[in-house]
């Protein structure tokens, strides 16, 4: 069996974790990652992370230091933030060398939505060098929009889409805990969201990928977020939220309206 060299480009929590299952699987061979942080830098993957990879697989500076060392690999996997127009610039080293990319950027999930004129050059780019760029993750990239879309195919006919997540957030990491106001003032919050700096990225773009695939045209997108206060003290590792003040999480809603003839919306 050929083993799909890996690297791993954000040592952040979710790309920790990436790493840690990627040295679990038999079929994947991890040959080094790509981490800005310089108490990092040539330090070996396993090493740092506490999990058994080879000796030769270290932490690297820039991607171009990396395939120096290591040679190119198969697929980049990508964990390093929600902006898809920073993430393809993070990328575009190993895409023009022709490798593709798995991202976890909750705007790759349809990068077009909103950075239209960057999405159509990495697509000429990615057909010039044979490489691949696809967003992935739980949500966006998942629950909320492939799922549902791959449910409507045993439907003859789908006139609407309705979908509900629920998460206790009292478990999750501590930036996400923050980025949907955990312990902030409901008023603040509101500041914030209405500014695009606190919420959830890729609910826009999980409606734009399921109107995609159902060939729906889409006049709008509308994303509206409404805080929740908490009715008695909440305590994470994080955060101490105190009851009848401070946001306990956020409740977002996206609202779209069809415009009937299936077109493509990007």
């Amino acid at each position: 069996m050929r083993r799909i060299k890996i690297a791993q480009f954000g040592l952040e929590a979710i790309g920790q974790e990436s790493l840690r299952l990627a040295a679990e699987r038999a079929n994947l061979e991890v040959v080094g990652a790509v981490e800005i942080d310089p108490a990092l830098a040539g330090r070996p993957v396993g090493e740092a992370l506490g999990c058994p990879l080879p000796a030769t697989a270290c932490i690297h500076p820039t991607f171009a230091a990396l395939a120096a060392q290591a040679g190119l690999p198969d697929v980049l996997r990508h964990t390093a933030g929600s902006d898809a127009t920073r993430s393809f610039a993070q990328v575009l080293p190993a895409i023009e060398a022709g490798v593709s990319v798995a991202s976890t950027c909750e705007e790759l999930i349809f990068p077009g939505l909103l950075a239209p004129e960057r999405t159509g050059e990495i697509d000429a780019l990615c057909r010039r060098t044979g490489a691949r760029l696809v967003g992935t993750g739980v949500n966006p990239g998942f629950v909320m929009d492939v799922l549902p879309l791959c449910l409507t195919g045993v439907c003859k006919e789908v006139s609407a889409v309705y979908v509900e997540r629920v998460v206790d957030a009292r478990t999750r990491r501590q930036p996400l805990q923050a980025k949907i106001g955990s312990g902030q003032d409901p008023a603040e919050f509101r500041d914030r969201f209405t500014a695009g700096t606190a919420g959830h990225a890729g609910f826009r773009h999980s409606v734009a990928l399921l109107a995609h695939g159902l060939g729906w045209r889409l006049d709008e997108i509308r994303e509206t977020c409404e805080p929740v206060v908490a009715e008695s003290r909440v305590v994470t590792p994080h955060f101490d939220v105190a009851p009848g003040v401070r946001l306990l999480t956020e409740l977002p809603l996206t609202v779209c309206r069809n415009a009937g003839a299936a077109a493509d919306p990007r």
